[in-house]
């Protein structure tokens, strides 16, 4: 039987390790606080982050990472992505060989720019074929609640991608799609969420669906145009890991970026919105290392801009519109 260890005890690990169990994987998590592990274990449950929901009894749970990791064919991440570096430090030494390393992470390190697979890499001292990426338009709470949902498996070794595609394939439940361009599949996950932030912003603010779609097209144009300069598929932006993540977390109110963006557009502090905020808004951290990445490969992000000089710099929200409504006009695709 394929074994997996999910590492992560959030809403999306939690989810994520029960889509796995259910397609006939023997499933364990690993997780830091020990009363959710205990939950998990014993009573099929994640109150903190998935209440009402019951977990399948097959799904484990334990504290220990060797536990976890004990003959796993998949070694699944689903940890805040700033920290990936030096969790993923503490458990090499129990990483079963040949184990293939999956990232559920949105986001792009900051300091390196690198995307979560290169951190994985470079950390674990393993190949490219033996690290995989799932994105897609995910939101949890749906999915935990049985709603349909489809994503993206990614691998440059399409035996592995397969071989993930079943293991967490679920009809008519969950649907896993294949691609082979990492590099696409993740600059979408990790763009998109600064795009979100950028919409909640102009909704928080009382501006209407014109501006939403803007930001939404130009933001496209943004992960494209980040996308073509690092070599990605241009076609996997008009794909669930692109165009449909990217809607999927720009309109939705279950999405935290879209959510923390909303409350700094209605006038709340970084402060207060970070107070107010429960779980990990992606974006919040990654717009400064996405806008970096954008600089070292001279690629112009006006939206990025606006969103880094909002939540970091002090720019007010009437001040990025007035800025980013202000620009030299330009032809509509431009940069690409």
């Amino acid at each position: 039987m394929t074994k997996a260890a999910v590492f992560g005890t959030g809403s999306w690990g939690t989810t994520f390790g029960m889509i796995m169990a259910r397609a006939g994987v023997e499933t364990t998590l690993w997780g830091r606080r020990a009363e959710i592990v205990e939950a998990i274990d014993r009573r099929h449950e994640n109150p903190d982050y998935l209440p009402g929901v019951t977990l399948p009894p097959t799904m484990r749970a334990t504290g220990d990472p060797a536990r976890a990791l004990e003959g796993a064919d998949f070694v699944v991440l689903a940890v805040p992505s700033q920290t990936l570096r030096s969790n993923l430090t503490a458990w090499k030494p129990h990483l079963p060989k040949g184990a293939v390393l999956v990232s559920l992470m949105k986001g792009i390190e900051l300091g390196t720019t690198k995307r979560m697979s290169e951190v994985i890499m470079e950390v674990a001292e393993v190949p490219q074929e033996r690290v995989a990426v799932v994105s897609g338009p995910n939101l949890v709470p749906e999915i935990a609640q049985g709603q349909p949902a489809a994503t993206v498996v990614s691998c440059p070794d399409e035996r592995t991608m397969e071989h993930l595609q079943e293991a967490c394939h679920v009809p008519p439940w969950f649907r896993p799609y294949t691609n082979p361009d990492v590099v696409g599949v993740e600059l979408g996950g990790a763009v998109k969420n600064v795009i979100a932030l950028a919409v909640g912003v102009a909704s928080g603010m009382g501006m209407g669906d014109n501006v939403g779609a803007m930001l939404m097209t130009r933001g496209l144009a943004e992960i494209s145009r980040l996308g073509a300069a690092l070599g990605a598929d241009p076609h996997t932006f008009a794909g669930l890991a692109g165009m449909g993540d990217l809607v999927a977390t720009c309109t939705s109110p279950l999405s935290r970026n879209r959510t923390f963006g909303e409350n700094l557009g209605k006038g709340m502090t970084l402060a207060e919105v970070v107070a107010a905020t429960k779980q990990t808004a992606e974006g919040v951290k990654s717009c400064e290392s996405v806008l970096e990445l954008a600089r070292k490969h001279d690629v112009e992000m006006p939206i990025t801009e606006v969103v880094v000089g909002v939540v970091h710099d002090g720019m007010t929200p009437d001040e990025a519109g007035v800025l980013l409504m202000s620009r030299t006009p330009k032809p509509e695709r431009y940069g690409v």
